[in-house]
C-alpha cells in the first residue's frame, strides 16, 4: 500500500499545488470566454465578423509572445512565471472591468474587451510555455501520463461545471460582476503557485535581446533534429485551423441567431440558448473525462502518431456529419430539435476523441524531449499547432457574414478530412 502511496501523482505537493491553482484559473477563464463570445455578439448586433476579429487578435498577441514565454520558462523558475502571470491577468480583467463600470456605451465596452482580450493573452503567451513545462521537472516520468490524464479530468470537469455555470451566471448576474469573479480566479490561482518548489538553476548569463533571439534560434535548431515532431506540429497546424471555427465561431453564432430567432426548440421551457451552449460543452466534458479517466490507469503508449492521425479521421466523420446535420436539418427546416441532439451526440464523440488524441501527444512530447529546451519547444509546438488561428476567426466571421453557416462547415469539414488522411500516411508521424 505505500509503494502505491508513493506512485500515486497527488502524493506530490508541487502537483496538487499546480493542479488546484489551474482548477481555480482555468474555471475563471471558461467563465469569462463564455461570457465575452456572447457579450460581443449581443452589444454589436449579432456583428459575426468583430468577433472573429476579436478572437484573431487575442490570438496573435499570444503567438507574439509566446516564443519570449519559450526563453523565458527555460531560464527563470517556472512557478514564479506563472504566479506573476496569473496576478497581471487577474489584474488587466478587474482594470477592464472598472473601466466598463466607468463607460457605458457599447463601443467603449467593445474597445475594452478588445484591450483585455489582447493584453491578457499577451501574458498568457508567457505563462503557457513555462506551465507546459513544469511537470517533468517535478514528477518522475513513469507519472507524466497520470499527470495529463488528471489534469484532462480536470478540464472536463471544468467543461461540464463551468459552463453550466457560466450560463446560469450570464443569464442571472450583471457582466461586470462575472467579469470580476474572473478577475478573483486568476488572483487566487496565484496564490496557490507562490508555494509551489522545485530546484531550479538560474543561468549565469544576463538575458537580452540577443541571448533571447539566440535561445529561440537553438530551440529550432533543436527541432530540426526531430523531424517527428516537426511533422506533428505542421499537421496541428491545419487541424486547429479547420476545427477552431467550429468552436469559436459557428457555435456562437448560431445559438445568437438561429436558435434565438426559432419560434421553439427543445427544452425551451427550461434552458436557455446560451445554456444550450453549455449542454454542447458538458456533453464534450463528460466524454472526455471518461477517457481521461480510462487513460489515468493505463501504462503510456511508447508511439502515438499513427494511432492518433485514425482518431483524428474519425472526428473528421463527426464534422462531416456536423455539417450535413446542419445544411438538411436547420437551413432547410427540417428540425431544429433535431440537429440539436446530433449535435450533443457528435460532442460526445468528439470529447473522449480528444483526451485519446491530447494525452498521449502531451506524454511523449515531454518525454522525448530535453527538459532544458522543453519550454522553448513547448513554445515553437504552441505557435505552430497555433499559428493560423488567427487567419480562421478572421475568414470564419467573414464567411458566416457573408454566406452562412452551412458553407462555413463544408469548409471546415472538407479540409480537416484531408489533413487527417494525410497525417494517416505520413511517415514521419508515425515515428512519435
Amino acid at each position: 500500500m505505500e509503494t502505491e502511496k508513493k506512485q500515486n501523482v497527488f502524493s506530490n505537493r508541487n502537483f496538487r499545488l499546480v493542479f488546484f491553482g489551474a482548477l481555480v484559473s482555468e474555471l475563471g477563464s471558461i467563465l469569462y470566454s463564455f461570457a465575452v463570445s456572447f457579450y460581443i455578439l449581443e452589444i454589436s448586433n449579432n456583428n459575426a465578423f468583430l468577433q472573429g476579429l476579436y478572437l484573431a487578435l487575442c490570438g496573435v498577441a499570444m503567438l507574439v509572445f509566446t516564443p519570449v514565454g519559450g526563453v523565458m520558462g527555460d531560464r527563470f523558475n517556472k512557478a514564479k512565471i506563472m504566479y506573476l502571470c496569473d496576478y497581471l491577468k487577474g489584474g488587466i480583467i478587474l482594470l477592464g472591468t472598472a473601466l466598463m463600470l466607468l463607460f457605458r456605451e457599447a463601443d467603449a465596452h467593445i474597445a475594452v474587451l478588445f484591450a483585455i482580450g489582447i493584453l491578457g493573452h499577451s501574458v498568457s503567451g508567457v505563462f503557457s510555455p513555462a506551465s507546459g513545462a513544469l511537470f517533468p521537472h517535478i514528477l518522475d516520468d513513469a507519472q507524466l501520463q497520470q499527470a495529463n490524464s488528471y489534469s484532462a479530468i480536470k478540464s472536463s470537469l471544468e467543461g461540464i461545471l463551468g459552463i453550466i455555470l457560466a450560463g446560469i451566471l450570464y443569464a442571472a448576474l450583471p457582466v461586470y460582476a462575472l467579469f470580476f469573479m474572473v478577475g478573483a480566479a486568476y488572483v487566487a490561482s496565484g496564490v496557490s503557485e507562490m508555494f509551489i518548489r522545485y530546484e531550479h538553476r538560474p543561468s549565469d548569463e544576463k538575458l537580452t535581446l540577443r541571448l533571447a533571439l539566440k535561445d529561440m534560434g537553438e530551440g529550432i535548431s533543436y527541432l530540426k533534429t526531430k523531424k517527428a515532431i516537426l511533422a506533428m506540429i505542421g499537421a496541428i497546424l491545419f487541424i486547429n485551423f479547420f476545427f477552431a471555427p467550429v468552436t469559436g465561431n459557428f457555435l456562437p453564432y448560431f445559438i445568437k441567431t438561429d436558435l434565438v430567432q426559432a419560434p421553439s426548440y427543445l427544452l425551451d421551457k427550461v434552458l436557455t440558448p446560451e445554456l444550450w451552449s453549455s449542454v454542447f460543452s458538458v456533453c464534450i466534458g463528460i466524454s472526455s473525462l471518461a477517457g481521461a479517466a480510462i487513460l489515468s490507469a493505463r501504462k503510456p503508449a511508447e508511439k502515438c502518431g499513427y494511432s492518433n492521425a485514425l482518431r483524428l479521421c474519425a472526428m473528421s466523420a463527426v464534422i462531416i456529419g456536423l455539417a450535413l446535420s446542419y445544411w438538411l436539418l436547420v437551413d432547410r427546416g427540417a428540425s431544429i430539435n433535431a440537429f440539436l441532439i446530433s449535435f450533443s451526440i457528435g460532442c460526445l464523440v468528439t470529447g473522449f476523441l480528444i483526451s485519446y488524441i491530447n494525452i498521449p501527444a502531451t506524454t511523449v512530447l515531454m518525454r522525448v524531449v530535453d527538459r532544458d529546451k522543453l519550454s522553448k519547444v513547448s513554445s515553437i509546438t504552441s505557435i505552430g499547432s497555433q499559428g493560423m488561428m488567427p487567419i480562421a476567426s478572421v475568414l470564419a466571421g467573414a464567411a458566416l457574414e457573408g454566406w452562412g453557416s452551412s458553407v462555413l462547415l463544408a469548409f471546415c469539414a472538407l479540409g480537416f478530412t484531408v489533413t487527417a488522411i494525410l497525417m494517416v500516411f505520413n511517415k514521419r508521424i508515425r515515428e512519435i
